[in-house]
Protein backbone atom coordinates (compact mmCIF):
# COMPACT_ATOMS: atom_id res chain seq x y z
CA UNK A 1 0.00 0.00 0.00
CA UNK A 2 1.23 3.43 -0.30
CA UNK A 3 2.18 5.52 1.78
CA UNK A 4 1.15 8.86 2.45
CA UNK A 5 3.72 11.86 3.71
CA UNK A 6 3.39 15.25 2.83
CA UNK A 7 7.07 15.69 3.41
CA UNK A 8 8.84 17.79 1.67
CA UNK A 9 12.05 16.02 -1.11
CA UNK A 10 14.65 17.99 -2.51
CA UNK A 11 16.14 16.51 -5.87
CA UNK A 12 18.25 17.36 -8.01
CA UNK A 13 21.00 16.33 -11.02
CA UNK A 14 22.92 17.88 -13.32
CA UNK A 15 20.11 18.84 -15.63
CA UNK A 16 16.64 17.02 -16.61
CA UNK A 17 17.50 12.99 -16.48
CA UNK A 18 16.62 12.72 -12.63
CA UNK A 19 13.01 13.95 -13.51
CA UNK A 20 12.60 10.18 -14.62
CA UNK A 21 13.63 9.56 -10.63
CA UNK A 22 10.94 12.12 -9.85
CA UNK A 23 8.27 10.43 -11.74
CA UNK A 24 9.38 7.16 -9.69
CA UNK A 25 8.92 9.02 -6.14
CA UNK A 26 6.04 10.62 -7.26
CA UNK A 27 4.02 7.94 -7.60
CA UNK A 28 5.29 6.03 -4.54
CA UNK A 29 4.75 9.44 -2.45
CA UNK A 30 1.73 11.12 -3.85
CA UNK A 31 1.30 13.61 -1.34
CA UNK A 32 5.27 14.85 -0.83
CA UNK A 33 6.02 18.22 -1.67
CA UNK A 34 8.55 17.67 -4.57
CA UNK A 35 11.36 20.29 -5.26
CA UNK A 36 13.79 19.87 -8.43
CA UNK A 37 16.69 21.44 -9.08
CA UNK A 38 17.88 20.97 -12.82
CA UNK A 39 21.52 21.54 -12.79
CA UNK A 40 21.60 22.45 -16.67
CA UNK A 41 24.14 25.15 -16.46
CA UNK A 42 26.68 22.91 -15.87
CA UNK A 43 25.87 19.95 -17.36
CA UNK A 44 27.07 17.28 -18.06
CA UNK A 45 28.89 16.02 -14.72
CA UNK A 46 30.38 13.48 -16.46
CA UNK A 47 33.12 15.29 -17.76
CA UNK A 48 33.58 17.26 -14.59
CA UNK A 49 36.45 16.51 -12.18
CA UNK A 50 34.96 14.93 -8.76
CA UNK A 51 35.86 18.25 -6.86
CA UNK A 52 34.06 20.37 -9.47
CA UNK A 53 30.70 17.85 -8.68
CA UNK A 54 31.10 18.10 -4.92
CA UNK A 55 31.10 22.03 -4.70
CA UNK A 56 27.92 21.67 -7.19
CA UNK A 57 26.07 19.19 -5.23
CA UNK A 58 26.36 21.40 -1.63
CA UNK A 59 25.75 24.28 -3.00
CA UNK A 60 22.24 22.86 -4.25
CA UNK A 61 21.86 20.71 -1.52
CA UNK A 62 22.23 23.72 0.95
CA UNK A 63 19.73 25.76 -1.68
CA UNK A 64 17.10 22.64 -1.26
CA UNK A 65 17.32 22.71 2.89
CA UNK A 66 16.90 26.16 2.92
CA UNK A 67 13.80 25.98 0.46
CA UNK A 68 12.55 23.22 3.59
CA UNK A 69 13.13 20.01 2.16
CA UNK A 70 13.22 16.75 5.18
CA UNK A 71 15.38 14.45 2.79
CA UNK A 72 17.47 15.39 -0.35
CA UNK A 73 17.60 12.31 -3.38
CA UNK A 74 20.98 12.67 -5.50
CA UNK A 75 19.11 11.90 -8.83
CA UNK A 76 22.49 11.71 -10.82
CA UNK A 77 24.57 8.71 -10.94
CA UNK A 78 27.90 10.92 -10.96
CA UNK A 79 26.81 13.50 -8.40
CA UNK A 80 26.54 10.18 -5.96
CA UNK A 81 29.67 9.07 -7.04
CA UNK A 82 31.52 11.91 -6.35
CA UNK A 83 29.50 13.99 -3.68
CA UNK A 84 27.06 11.36 -1.56
CA UNK A 85 29.49 10.37 0.90
CA UNK A 86 30.52 14.38 1.79
CA UNK A 87 27.11 15.40 1.66
CA UNK A 88 25.78 12.45 4.63
CA UNK A 89 29.06 13.57 6.32
CA UNK A 90 27.22 17.34 6.41
CA UNK A 91 24.07 17.03 6.61
CA UNK A 92 21.77 15.20 9.00
CA UNK A 93 19.01 14.52 6.90
CA UNK A 94 17.86 11.24 4.92
CA UNK A 95 19.92 11.60 1.96
CA UNK A 96 19.02 8.53 -0.93
CA UNK A 97 21.28 8.39 -3.41
CA UNK A 98 21.75 6.15 -6.92
CA UNK A 99 24.04 3.37 -8.12
CA UNK A 100 23.96 1.65 -11.24
CA UNK A 101 21.84 -1.44 -11.26
CA UNK A 102 24.37 -4.29 -10.90
CA UNK A 103 21.82 -6.12 -8.70
CA UNK A 104 19.30 -6.78 -10.33
CA UNK A 105 21.04 -6.63 -13.57
CA UNK A 106 22.49 -9.78 -12.65
CA UNK A 107 19.03 -11.29 -11.62
CA UNK A 108 17.36 -10.55 -15.28
CA UNK A 109 20.74 -11.85 -17.00
CA UNK A 110 20.39 -15.13 -18.95
CA UNK A 111 23.59 -15.15 -21.18
CA UNK A 112 25.63 -13.87 -17.99
CA UNK A 113 26.70 -11.11 -20.07
CA UNK A 114 25.39 -6.96 -19.03
CA UNK A 115 26.14 -4.01 -20.08
CA UNK A 116 26.67 -0.90 -18.42
CA UNK A 117 25.90 2.50 -20.26
CA UNK A 118 27.06 5.34 -18.30
CA UNK A 119 28.77 8.63 -18.24
CA UNK A 120 32.64 8.60 -18.34
CA UNK A 121 32.62 10.36 -14.77
CA UNK A 122 30.23 7.47 -12.98
CA UNK A 123 32.09 4.46 -15.02
CA UNK A 124 35.56 6.17 -13.25
CA UNK A 125 34.78 6.43 -10.18
CA UNK A 126 35.95 4.53 -6.78
CA UNK A 127 32.19 3.57 -5.72
CA UNK A 128 31.48 1.84 -9.49
CA UNK A 129 34.64 0.36 -9.39
CA UNK A 130 34.06 -1.43 -5.45
CA UNK A 131 30.55 -2.23 -7.07
CA UNK A 132 31.49 -4.28 -10.14
CA UNK A 133 34.30 -6.25 -7.81
CA UNK A 134 31.45 -7.22 -5.55
CA UNK A 135 30.00 -8.51 -8.57
CA UNK A 136 33.04 -10.01 -10.60
CA UNK A 137 32.99 -13.12 -9.82
CA UNK A 138 28.90 -13.80 -11.05
CA UNK A 139 28.48 -12.29 -14.24
CA UNK A 140 30.85 -10.31 -16.78
CA UNK A 141 30.00 -6.83 -17.11
CA UNK A 142 30.64 -4.67 -19.60
CA UNK A 143 30.84 -0.54 -19.87
CA UNK A 144 30.87 2.16 -22.22
CA UNK A 145 30.90 5.49 -21.77
CA UNK A 146 28.42 7.22 -23.58
CA UNK A 147 29.59 11.11 -24.06
CA UNK A 148 26.82 13.23 -26.01
CA UNK A 149 23.51 11.44 -25.08
CA UNK A 150 23.20 13.51 -21.96
CA UNK A 151 22.72 16.49 -23.95
CA UNK A 152 20.74 15.12 -26.16
CA UNK A 153 18.15 14.42 -23.98
CA UNK A 154 18.70 17.92 -22.61
CA UNK A 155 17.99 19.35 -25.86
CA UNK A 156 14.57 17.26 -26.06
CA UNK A 157 16.19 15.60 -29.09
CA UNK A 158 14.67 12.05 -27.65
CA UNK A 159 14.26 10.99 -31.49
CA UNK A 160 16.37 12.22 -33.20
CA UNK A 161 19.17 10.62 -36.11
CA UNK A 162 22.23 11.98 -34.22
CA UNK A 163 20.62 10.37 -31.20
CA UNK A 164 19.96 6.93 -32.66
CA UNK A 165 23.37 7.04 -34.09
CA UNK A 166 25.06 7.51 -30.95
CA UNK A 167 23.20 4.81 -29.38
CA UNK A 168 24.17 2.55 -31.96
CA UNK A 169 27.79 3.41 -31.51
CA UNK A 170 27.64 2.93 -28.29
CA UNK A 171 25.90 -0.52 -27.98
CA UNK A 172 27.22 -2.27 -30.61
CA UNK A 173 30.33 -3.27 -29.17
CA UNK A 174 27.87 -4.38 -26.19
CA UNK A 175 26.39 -6.52 -28.24
CA UNK A 176 29.04 -7.99 -30.16
CA UNK A 177 30.01 -9.49 -26.66
CA UNK A 178 27.07 -11.26 -25.58
CA UNK A 179 24.89 -8.97 -23.36
CA UNK A 180 21.18 -8.93 -23.25
CA UNK A 181 20.78 -6.96 -20.39
CA UNK A 182 21.71 -3.36 -20.51
CA UNK A 183 21.92 -1.05 -17.31
CA UNK A 184 20.70 2.43 -18.08
CA UNK A 185 23.55 3.97 -15.59
CA UNK A 186 23.12 7.63 -15.96
CA UNK A 187 19.00 9.05 -14.73
CA UNK A 188 19.11 11.00 -18.14
CA UNK A 189 19.10 8.04 -20.11
CA UNK A 190 15.62 6.21 -19.45
CA UNK A 191 14.48 9.20 -21.30
CA UNK A 192 15.89 7.45 -24.30
CA UNK A 193 14.62 3.52 -23.74
CA UNK A 194 12.29 3.89 -26.06
CA UNK A 195 15.11 4.73 -29.15
CA UNK A 196 16.93 2.19 -27.31
CA UNK A 197 14.97 -0.53 -27.49
CA UNK A 198 14.07 0.40 -31.20
CA UNK A 199 18.47 0.18 -31.52
CA UNK A 200 18.96 -3.48 -29.55
CA UNK A 201 15.62 -4.93 -30.11
CA UNK A 202 13.15 -6.23 -27.90
CA UNK A 203 15.08 -9.00 -26.48
CA UNK A 204 17.27 -6.87 -24.50
CA UNK A 205 16.32 -6.64 -20.57
CA UNK A 206 16.99 -2.37 -19.99
CA UNK A 207 17.45 -1.60 -16.34
CA UNK A 208 16.96 1.42 -14.40
CA UNK A 209 17.21 2.02 -10.90
CA UNK A 210 14.52 4.94 -10.08
CA UNK A 211 11.80 2.73 -8.65
CA UNK A 212 14.56 1.77 -6.42
CA UNK A 213 15.50 4.59 -5.31
CA UNK A 214 11.63 6.34 -4.52
CA UNK A 215 11.24 3.00 -2.62
CA UNK A 216 14.62 3.37 -0.35
CA UNK A 217 13.15 7.25 -0.38
CA UNK A 218 10.05 5.80 1.32
CA UNK A 219 12.02 3.45 3.64
CA UNK A 220 14.02 6.03 5.10
CA UNK A 221 11.12 8.56 5.87
CA UNK A 222 9.40 5.83 7.56
CA UNK A 223 11.80 4.84 9.43
CA UNK A 224 13.68 8.04 10.14
CA UNK A 225 11.29 11.15 9.84
CA UNK A 226 7.44 11.51 11.45
CA UNK A 227 4.63 10.86 9.35
CA UNK A 228 2.95 14.12 8.58
CA UNK A 229 -1.15 14.79 7.72
CA UNK A 230 -1.57 14.64 3.84
CA UNK A 231 -1.66 17.57 2.53
CA UNK A 232 -1.64 18.94 -1.28
CA UNK A 233 0.98 17.37 -3.54
CA UNK A 234 3.30 19.86 -5.23
CA UNK A 235 5.99 20.34 -7.37
CA UNK A 236 8.58 23.36 -7.66
CA UNK A 237 11.28 23.36 -10.73
CA UNK A 238 14.54 25.66 -10.80
CA UNK A 239 17.60 25.29 -13.50
CA UNK A 240 20.73 26.99 -13.54
CA UNK A 241 20.39 26.43 -17.34
CA UNK A 242 18.21 29.12 -19.94
CA UNK A 243 15.08 29.14 -18.31
CA UNK A 244 13.20 29.31 -21.54
CA UNK A 245 14.73 25.78 -22.74
CA UNK A 246 13.85 24.72 -18.93
CA UNK A 247 10.40 25.43 -19.59
CA UNK A 248 10.13 23.54 -22.73
CA UNK A 249 12.20 20.68 -21.68
CA UNK A 250 10.88 20.21 -18.18
CA UNK A 251 7.12 20.44 -19.14
CA UNK A 252 7.84 17.60 -21.67
CA UNK A 253 9.95 15.38 -19.36
CA UNK A 254 7.46 15.97 -16.64
CA UNK A 255 4.33 15.48 -18.60
CA UNK A 256 2.67 19.06 -17.80
CA UNK A 257 3.09 22.06 -18.00
CA UNK A 258 6.84 23.44 -16.01
CA UNK A 259 7.18 26.73 -14.08
CA UNK A 260 10.44 26.69 -14.12
CA UNK A 261 12.26 29.31 -11.94
CA UNK A 262 15.83 30.59 -11.96
CA UNK A 263 18.29 29.25 -9.48
CA UNK A 264 19.73 32.46 -6.94
CA UNK A 265 22.72 33.97 -9.38
CA UNK A 266 25.23 33.19 -6.87
CA UNK A 267 24.02 29.05 -7.00
CA UNK A 268 23.38 29.19 -10.38
CA UNK A 269 27.12 30.64 -11.39
CA UNK A 270 29.16 29.46 -8.66
CA UNK A 271 30.29 26.65 -6.20
CA UNK A 272 30.09 26.45 -2.24
CA UNK A 273 33.29 27.29 -0.26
Amino acid sequence: MTASYSRTIGVFDSGVGGLSVLHHIRQALPDAHLLYVADSGHVPYGDKPPEYIEARSLAISRFLIEQGADAIVIACNTATAAAATMLRNRFSLPIVAMEPAVKPAVAATRSGVVGVLATVGTLESARFAALLEKYAGEIEIVTQGCPGLVEQVEQGELNAAKTRELIACYTAPLLARGVDTLILGCTHYPFLAPLIREVVGREITLVDTGEAVARQLQRRLQTELPKLASGKASVQFWSSGDAQQANRIISILWGGTAAVQCLPQSIATGVAA
